[in-house]
């Protein structure tokens, strides 16, 4: 079980492949807590229907997924077949191995058929507050690094950046290239392939939800090696859970959630806290959703999946709307 969704195994990876299935639930998670103290009402369903949508379309453009299907009624659909929203997802597994304190040299030594240990991120903009730009001041990175002259906050990039961070540790860190490169054992062009996937993948997610009216200002996804050792998009993908979109300047993803609860004494002591052994148990219990956020944001993640798929599979108001009502909670 993860924080947001559950892991049904079906059959062990092994030298080959494994079979599994998500369960994507309505619970969320911020600031690497964990499960929080409320459900999102159909969140499990939309994010199950978008990611299987954006899955179907890698497919079509010759990218490998980990992908097999929606499950309804127990049977393998694909998206334009379920006669309704579900939150099941049939997967192919990989093998997830995990660092033996901090020695990643382990990757090195792997053929193919596992997770690569890196959330891979790309960056169409770089907001005001963006841990870019205070790596940038601490002189951890340069834009010159991104292969750009310069990163100015709320501007739109002049070309998209590849980012990435840890994956497999308890709190994750931001990594340069060459240390990306170091900890995932890649050889250089493998590396140079995965940055190009990325890109690849970024051009697709901003294309459908343009239609919705949205940008796509930045992501994060998941990659691994089939038992071929070829790359492979894993997880999820172009949800607002993975994404962050805006409608105008109004936030549309999980970034709202994170936006409310930094209102918090609970975020305070979050800050304060993450980092050191335990520190779940010394921040305490978050603090309860109100209502009408929680509300707004469900009926967000439902009139996102909509338009975006192009499927009314929810009874919610246009995307549009729902932003507006958002508007008005979070002013």
């Amino acid at each position: 079980m993860g924080s947001v969704k559950d892991l049904v195994v079906i059959k062990e990876p092994g030298d080959s492949l494994g079979i599994g299935r998500f369960i994507f639930s309505d619970r969320y998670s911020v600031f690497d807590y964990g499960e929080m103290p409320d459900k999102i009402e159909d969140k499990g369903k939309a994010l199950c229907m978008v990611s299987a949508y954006f899955f179907e379309k890698l497919e079509e453009m010759g990218i490998k997924t980990h992908y097999a299907g929606l499950v309804e009624d127990g049977r393998i659909r694909r998206f334009d077949e379920v006669e309704s929203a579900v939150n099941e997802m049939e997967i192919k597994l990989v093998r997830v191995v995990r660092p033996s304190n901090g020695d990643y040299t382990v990757f090195k030594r792997l053929g193919g058929n596992f997770l690569i240990p890196l959330e891979v991120i790309y960056r169409n903009s770089v907001p005001e507050g963006s841990s870019l730009l205070r790596r940038i001041e601490n002189g951890e990175v340069s834009p010159e690094d991104f292969g750009l002259s310069r990163i100015k906050p709320g501007e739109k990039l002049e070309k998209p950046v590849v980012d990435f961070s840890t994956k497999l540790e308890d709190v994750d860190r931001y990594l340069n290239h060459r240390e990306a490169m170091e900890v995932s054992g890649l050889e250089r062009w493998e590396f140079e392939n995965l940055k190009e996937l990325v890109i690849r993948v970024d051009e697709l997610i901003t294309r459908e939800v343009a239609k919705a009216g949205l940008e796509n200002e930045d992501g994060k996804i998941e990659v691994a090696f089939d038992e071929n050792r070829r790359l492979m998009i894993v997880d999820a993908v172009g949800t607002p859970d993975e994404c962050r979109f805006s409608m105008g300047k109004f936030e549309v993803s999980k970034e709202l959630l994170r936006r409310y609860y930094r209102k918090t004494d609970w975020y305070a002591r979050v800050q304060a806290c993450k980092g050191k052994k335990g520190w779940r148990e010394l921040v305490g219990r978050p603090p309860n959703l109100p209502e009408n956020v929680k509300r707004g944001i469900s009926d967000l993640y439902r009139a996102f999946c909509n338009e975006v798929t192009g499927r009314k599979l929810f009874d919610v108001p246009k995307l549009k709307e729902v932003v507006a009502g958002l508007e008005e909670v979070f002013e």
